[in-house]
C-alpha cells in the first residue's frame, strides 16, 4: 500500500523473544545491493534498533516484496551522504524534515553540512539487505 517509502520490519524481541513488528521510512535505497536504509530515530536506544542488534535474525517487507535480512550500522561518512541525499531529494519538505529530526534529538536542525554528521552521530542509519 505504501510502496517502497516505508517498509515493515519484523524482528525478535531481545528479552522478550516475541516477534514485532515496526513500520519504518526508507530514506535511502540501493537497487544494486537490495538494500534499504532507514533511520532509528529514537536513536541507540529504540527497542527496534535494539532488538535487531541482540536478538538476531529480521524480515523486511516492502510493498509486496518479503525477504530475510540482515542489518549493519552505516559508517558516520556513508550515513551523512544518505542523509544529505534524502534533504536533496526532498526540498520542498525540508521545513517539516527539519522540524521533526529537531524535536527527536532536541537541538535545531537546519541541514548544514556540520549538523549531518552529528545527527549521523546521534540518530544511526541502519541497512537491510537480503541474507
Amino acid at each position: 500500500m505504501l510502496g517502497a517509502r516505508f517498509l515493515q520490519l519484523t524482528h525478535t524481541g531481545r528479552r522478550s523473544g516475541r516477534h514485532y513488528d515496526t513500520v519504518l521510512e526508507v530514506v535511502h535505497r540501493d537497487p544494486e545491493a537490495g538494500e534499504y536504509v532507514v533511520v532509528s530515530g529514537f536513536g541507540r536506544e529504540a527497542d527496534w534498533y535494539r532488538n535487531v542488534h541482540a536478538a538476531g535474525p529480521v524480515a523486511v517487507t516492502v510493498g509486496r516484496r518479503c525477504f530475510p535480512a540482515q542489518a549493519r550500522d552505516l559508517e558516520l561518512d556513508e550515513a551523512v551522504m544518505v542523509i544529505g541525499a534524502y534533504e536533496r531529494r526532498n526540498r520542498l519538505l525540508a521545513p517539516v524534515v527539519h522540524r521533526v529530526l529537531s524535536a527527536l534529538v532536541g537541538w535545531t536542525y537546519r541541514g548544514t553540512p556540520a549538523q549531518r554528521w552529528r545527527l549521523a552521530r546521534e540518530l544511526p542509519l541502519v541497512g537491510l539487505r537480503p541474507r
